[in-house]
């Protein structure tokens, strides 16, 4: 498990880098996951992608379908990819659980699909 330090709190991942408890989630964890994945500073199309991607998931517990994501934000209809180039990055930094048997594959190196897996 890898752990994150926010405004003096211990915040838990898991070893993939997920949240442990959804209830940690806010914008300055977010900013912390995202550098932990790379990304040193989320712009504003991120942050309204994570915004979407936690109310969502908050209210239909499931992933929305990825071209559903960019029209609802009013962004390019490959926004996910463009933004955090793997959507699982995004769902990461929403702070949203592991998809269990469920993954992200690469279509053409640039685009992804959501996949059952194992």
């Amino acid at each position: 498990m890898g752990d994150i330090h926010v405004a003096g709190k211990n915040v838990k991942l898991d070893d993939e880098d997920f949240l442990v408890n959804q209830e940690d989630w806010n914008h300055a964890v977010a900013r912390e996951i995202a550098k932990k994945l790379g990304i040193d500073k989320l712009d504003d199309d991120q942050i309204e992608i994570i915004e979407f991607l936690w109310k969502y998931y908050k209210k239909f517990n499931a992933f929305p379908i990825l071209n559903y994501v960019c029209k609802h934000v009013q962004q390019s209809k490959e926004c996910l990819n463009n933004e955090f180039v793997n959507p699982m990055n995004a769902w990461k930094i929403a702070g949203l659980p592991k998809l269990d048997g469920i993954h992200f594959v690469a279509v053409d190196g640039k685009n992804y699909k959501l996949e059952e897996c194992c």
